[in-house]
């Protein structure tokens, strides 16, 4: 997780933080704002999903970001989010698998705010890793789905994340699944194969309507 955190660093030190994001309604800054709060401020990013506020206009989350408006404001986010999560906080009692994939899925958010980038090319053991924590966000991602889902690395592994008589293969790299699945439909590099008619029913309900969700592992 802590390669991924630095790796993701370097990426929003070298960003333009007003640009977009996938993440509807969020610039670069907001999302680092996002994650800082989410690492040292729980009680206020809890109180920020309850009222549901539009992408943009989130109450305590808007306060980092307004502090973060300087390049000196925006440098000092970004140390805090650099120096990990805080120790006190229940978030971080899960360990390093339940972040690595956000963390992972927040970084492309900002590579392809954009449009279409060259994929990272990330170690093996991170791709694994990727692929295996993958299982409960397809789970959470494809429960609503219409038709059975079946996640699958080409040439490599695939699991079932939603049974159904009928079912599509969602194929592709571990990071574009993750992507997929987490809503950044779009964005993601993947084939969706299956009989014609339970492929037609399952992009219309997984097509580019689906939003991307603020807090992936929420």
């Amino acid at each position: 997780m802590e390669t991924e955190r630095a790796a993701l660093v370097e990426t929003f030190r070298r960003a333009d933080p007003d640009a977009p994001t996938l993440c509807e309604g969020w610039t670069v800054r907001h999302l680092l704002a996002h994650l800082v709060q989410r690492e040292h401020h729980p009680l206020r990013q809890a109180a920020d999903v309850i009222a549901r506020p539009r992408p943009g206009r989130e109450r305590f989350l808007g306060r980092l970001v307004e502090q973060a408006r300087t390049p000196a404001g925006y440098a000092a986010l970004l140390e805090t989010f650099a120096a990990g999560m805080s120790p006190r906080n229940p978030v971080g009692w899960a360990g390093d698998r339940a972040h690595h994939v956000e963390y992972v899925i927040h970084h492309e958010d900002v590579r392809r705010g954009r449009g279409p980038v060259d994929p990272r090319v990330l170690p093996p053991d991170q791709v694994r890793a990727i692929w295996a924590e993958l299982a409960p966000l397809a789970r959470l991602g494809y429960r609503r789905s219409p038709v059975g889902v079946v996640q699958a690395v080409p040439g490599g592994p695939r699991r079932v994340a939603r049974r159904a008589p009928d079912a599509v293969v969602v194929a592709g790299d571990p990071v574009e699944l993750a992507l997929h699945a987490s809503g950044r439909v779009e964005a993601a590099d993947v084939d969706v194969v299956g009989r014609a008619e339970t492929v037609e029913r399952f992009l219309r309900w997984s097509g580019p309507t689906v939003a991307a969700r603020e807090d992936v592992d929420a």
